[in-house]
């Protein structure tokens, strides 16, 4: 997931490691290549554009290439600069957040688990990520599949995050990125997460 809303974290925290599936077919209008931000307009969606082929292709989410063409990094950046710029710990964190964009990864499967792992430790959780060898339509019953629960068409049912003060509006706004909780709370993120 691009900048996974934090109600992931909340599942990352209760269980005993992460298990990433990258053997599935990609998603289009999923947390796999958007997320949510709270500007003062209020939230906004953020989208990578992708590359794929005929569209009627199943292409593997391991091989979904960005599409850097369109200079979306600069609108994404502008935007997370506009909606948290004055943000407590934007200035802690967002210079390793950039990092990782500019690096400008080919797939966007490489940008979603490093950007997973900073937040992982920026965090300070140490949970193991490990990767799918196969993909499999059932998870086995000793793993949580989250795969398809978590979107942003579907208002979740597990919404366990304590409401925290965010930059823009009076009330609280869940199921926005991780970026809104780290720039918002800094080290005390994982508080709200357990």
């Amino acid at each position: 997931m691009y900048n996974p809303p934090v109600t992931c974290f909340w599942h990352a925290l209760q269980s005993d490691g992460l298990l990433l599936e990258q053997h599935e077919n990609y998603v289009k209008q999923s947390y796999r290549n958007r997320c949510h931000v709270l500007t003062a307009q209020g939230v906004v969606p953020l989208s990578i554009p992708v590359l794929r082929g005929n569209s009627k292709d199943k292409t593997i989410i391991t091989e979904i290439e960005i599409d850097y063409s369109q200079k979306w990094y600069n609108v994404h950046w502008r935007t997370i600069q506009a909606a948290y710029g004055r943000a407590p710990y934007f200035e802690f964190y967002s210079d390793y957040i950039k990092d990782i964009y500019e690096r400008q990864p080919k797939y966007l499967f490489q940008l979603n688990v490093d950007l997973l792992r900073l937040y992982l430790k920026l965090l300070k959780t140490n949970k193991p990520l490990s990767f799918t060898d196969t993909y499999q339509l059932v998870a086995p019953e000793n793993v949580l599949d989250l795969r398809n629960r978590i979107h942003p068409k579907i208002i979740p049912d597990n919404l366990h995050v304590k409401p925290y003060t965010q930059v823009f509006g009076k009330q609280f706004v869940p199921e926005l990125s991780i970026i809104d909780l780290l720039f918002t709370q800094g080290p005390a993120a994982l508080h709200y997460l357990v």
